[in-house]
């Protein structure tokens, strides 16, 4: 018989091998393509495809402003909805929510391609506590190709956003 409860944010760290990411959050790398092919950038040369378990908890529940060179694929896989927010190199603003409600609005999945500003929250008040999300990166995922927000310098590129990016950003 298959249960109907919604595991605790303890019981999903626990059985997918979760580990506290440096933006916020938990995270746990999944699978990352063999090295031939391989696909060559700025930075030097990258597989072709990496992916991961993202969980955002009622107690770490941002993932705070960062960008990364490669395009991301984000899935919903249960949990409370997530909201994104984008900033693109033109400054406009974009929220996307990632949930199981698309009657209102909530999407399954979206990309965030490479280069935009990202940051993540769930409400803290929501019946699981949690968001979990996959990523699949293409080309495949490098710490050198993620750059964490410094909040001033952002502020600083983006005035017009400087309340979300406060928020959404660690104090320097």
């Amino acid at each position: 018989m298959q249960s109907t409860q919604s595991p605790s944010v303890t019981q999903l760290v626990d059985k997918l091998g979760l580990e506290p990411h440096v933006e916020g959050g938990y995270f746990k790398q999944t699978f990352k393509a063999n090295a031939d092919p391989v696909i060559h950038t700025a930075k030097g040369p990258r597989v072709t495809l990496t992916s991961i378990y993202y969980l955002l908890t009622a107690q770490s529940p941002i993932g705070h402003f960062h960008r990364n060179t490669s395009d991301i694929m984000h899935y919903f896989h249960g949990g409370d909805p997530i909201t994104y927010y984008l900033i693109y190199p033109d400054g406009r603003l974009e929220t996307k929510t990632l949930g199981s409600d698309v009657l209102s609005g909530h999407e399954f999945q979206f990309v965030v391609e490479g280069g935009v500003w990202k940051a993540s929250t769930i409400e803290t008040n929501q019946a699981n506590g949690y968001g979990l999300i996959g990523e699949a990166v293409a080309p495949g995922f490098e710490y050198e190709d993620m750059q964490l927000a410094v909040r001033e310098e952002l502020i600083n590129t983006f005035p017009q956003h400087k309340d979300i990016i406060k928020h959404l950003t660690r104090e320097d």
